[in-house]
C-alpha cells in the first residue's frame, strides 16, 4: 500500500470527524421537523439555501411572540406543503424556509435583510440569499419583497405570477406535468446528481427502518459498499458521510449488533446521516416519474452505480463488483430484483481486472433489467406511459455505440459505449450541473457547487485487500483502525 494511499485516507478521516456535534443537531432538526416551512437561523442560513435543488426559495421573517405571525403560519404553511418535503405537491420549484427574528442569535441576519415589520416575505433564487442582504432604497436585486402574500391564496397567486404556473392549493400529490420525453438529453443528466444523493440517503434510511445489519456477514458487505462510496461517490456530502460512519462503525455496532434509533447524542447508526440532513428530501427531478409510484429511488439508484463505476480505477474493478451485488443481495429489499440482480452477479466467473469491463458490466446489466421489466410492464400496464423502458443509450444520443441494430438484436460498438458512458455519468453529469445548478456568475456558480462535488479521484481510499473488511475487531482494517484512533484523540470524547 502506497504512502500516498495512506496519506489520502488520512485526510479523508481528518475531514470527516471536522463538522461540529452541535452544527449535526441542528440539521438533523430541520429534516425532522414537521412543519413544511424550514426553519432557519444564523448557524444553517447559507447552507441551507446554498445546497437545496429548488430554483426559488421564500423567506419569511417574522418573530414568535407576535399574534399575527402565529395567525399567518397556517396560510404559510398551506402553501409550504406545495414544495416542501418528501411528501411534496411540486417538489424541487420553491424552498419555503421561516426566520424568528425574535431569537437573539438572529439578530444580525433580520439586520442584513432590514427587516422592518413582522411578518416579512422575500423571495429569490437561492443563491442570492446566501451572504446576501437587501435595503428598501436599491434599485436592482433579484431578492424581491412579496408584498400581497397575506392569505395562503394570495400567496400562491404571487408565486404563480413570478415563475408562470397555476398552481393551486387543492393540488394533489404531484403528478410530473413537466416529464420531456424517455430520450434523455445531455442537459437533463446535469439534474441528477440531486437524485443520487437522495437515492443514497434512502437506500440508507432503508436500512436503519429494517435493522439490516443482522450479522458480521451483512455487517461486512454494509461496510465495503460505504467504503466505495466514501471512495467514489461523486457526491462530496456523501464522501464525508460515509467516512464519519467508517470512522465509528465500532462504537455504533460493538461486535456487530448496530444501534439504529435516532437520538440526542452520537452513539447510533441514525445519528450518522449519510448524505447530510440540510434540506428536506423529496425531489426526484432526473428520475421523476409522471406517476406518483415510477421510477424515482431505482432509478437514482442506477445512476448511483453507473456514476461510481466511472470513477473507479483498474485496481478497484472487482472491489466494486463484489461490493455493489453483495449490497444489493443484503440489502435490496425488492425479492424478486434482488435475486435477479443475484444471478447476474453469480453469472461472473472471472476477477474483473480492468474498470472498462466492470463500467461495461454495469451497463449491460442495466439493459438486461430494462429487457425484462419491458415485457412485463407491457403485459401488465405497469410501466410509466411517458417513461417505457428502453434499451440504453438510444442511438439519438449515441449514433457511434451502434453497430447495427434491428428488432431482434444489437451488434454494439463496446468501445463507444465505453467513452459514451465515462463521459455521461462522469465529466459530463458534474459540469453541466455546475452550469445549471444556479443562475448567476461563474464564480456564484464554483461558490454553490465546489462542496458538492469534486474532481473524479479527488479522495481516493485504499479498498483492496490490504483493507479486508473481514478483520476481526476492527471492521475496516488495520489501517482504518490507526486513524480511528489518532481521530479520536483530536475529538472529545463521547457521553
Amino acid at each position: 500500500m502506497s504512502l500516498v494511499h495512506l496519506l489520502l485516507f488520512a485526510g479523508l478521516v481528518i475531514a470527516a470527524s471536522s463538522s461540529s456535534p452541535g452544527s449535526r443537531l441542528i440539521l438533523r432538526e430541520i429534516a425532522d421537523q414537521k412543519d413544511k416551512a424550514v426553519e432557519l437561523n444564523t448557524t444553517n442560513f447559507d447552507s441551507v439555501l446554498k445546497d437545496t435543488p429548488a430554483k426559488y426559495a421564500v423567506v419569511e421573517f417574522f418573530a414568535h411572540w407576535c399574534p399575527a405571525c402565529r395567525n399567518y403560519k397556517p396560510h404559510y404553511e398551506k402553501v409550504a406543503r406545495l414544495f416542501n418535503g418528501p411528501d411534496a405537491i411540486h417538489p424541487g420549484i420553491v424552498l419555503m424556509t421561516r426566520v424568528d427574528c425574535a431569537m437573539k442569535t438572529n439578530t444580525n441576519l433580520c439586520d442584513k435583510f432590514s427587516v422592518s415589520h413582522y411578518p416579512m416575505l422575500f423571495w429569490g433564487p437561492p443563491i442570492k440569499f446566501v451572504s446576501g442582504s437587501w435595503e428598501p432604497k436599491k434599485d436592482k436585486s433579484e431578492i424581491l419583497v412579496i408584498d400581497d402574500g397575506r392569505t395562503a391564496e394570495r400567496l400562491l397567486n404571487w408565486i404563480n405570477k413570478q415563475i408562470g404556473s397555476s398552481y393551486g392549493l387543492d393540488d394533489q400529490k404531484f403528478e410530473n406535468e413537466h416529464a420531456l420525453s424517455n430520450i434523455t438529453n445531455y442537459n437533463q443528466i446535469s439534474q441528477a446528481v440531486y437524485d443520487v444523493e437522495e437515492a443514497t440517503a434512502e437506500a440508507f434510511d432503508i436500512i436503519l427502518a429494517h435493522k439490516a445489519i443482522k450479522s458480521s456477514e451483512t455487517g461486512a458487505s454494509f461496510l465495503r459498499f460505504i467504503q466505495l462510496l466514501a471512495a467514489h461517490h461523486l457526491s462530496r456530502r456523501c464522501r464525508r458521510g460515509a467516512a464519519e460512519i467508517l470512522v465509528n462503525y465500532d462504537d455504533l455496532c460493538p461486535s456487530g449488533n448496530c444501534s439504529y434509533e435516532k437520538s440526542g447524542g452520537n452513539d447510533t447508526l441514525g445519528n450518522f446521516p449519510i448524505c447530510g440532513k440540510d434540506v428536506p428530501r423529496g425531489y426526484y427531478m432526473f428520475c421523476r416519474g409522471s406517476k406518483n409510484d415510477t421510477r424515482g429511488f431505482s432509478c437514482g439508484l442506477w445512476v448511483l452505480m453507473h456514476s461510481l463505476s466511472v470513477r473507479i480505477e483498474d485496481g478497484e474493478s472487482h472491489f466494486a463488483f463484489t461490493a455493489i451485488c453483495d449490497f444489493v443481495n443484503n440489502f435490496f429489499m425488492c425479492d424478486e430484483c434482488r435475486l435477479h440482480f443475484n444471478d447476474m452477479c453469480l453469472s461472473v466467473k472471472t476477477p474483473f481486472k480492468k474498470a472498462r469491463d466492470f463500467v461495461l458490466w454495469v451497463w449491460s446489466t442495466h439493459n438486461k433489467v430494462n429487457e425484462r421489466l419491458m415485457k412485463d410492464e407491457a403485459s401488465l400496464g405497469t410501466g410509466d406511459p411517458k417513461f417505457p423502458k428502453i434499451i440504453w443509450p438510444p442511438k439519438e444520443l449515441c449514433p457511434l455505440c451502434y453497430l447495427s441494430s434491428n428488432q431482434k438484436s444489437i451488434e454494439w460498438d463496446h468501445d463507444h459505449v465505453y467513452k459514451f458512458l465515462k463521459n455521461y455519468y462522469g465529466p459530463k453529469l458534474v459540469s453541466l450541473y455546475k452550469e445549471k445548478s444556479v443562475s448567476g456568475s461563474k464564480e456564484e456558480t464554483v461558490a454553490a457547487t465546489e462542496d458538492l462535488t469534486g474532481a473524479t479521484n479527488a479522495l481516493v481510499v485504499p479498498i483492496g485487500a490490504a483493507l479486508a473488511i473481514a478483520i476481526a475487531s476492527c471492521a475496516f482494517g488495520a489501517l482504518a483502525c490507526y486513524w480511528r484512533t489518532q481521530q479520536k484523540n483530536r475529538k472529545p470524547r463521547r457521553r
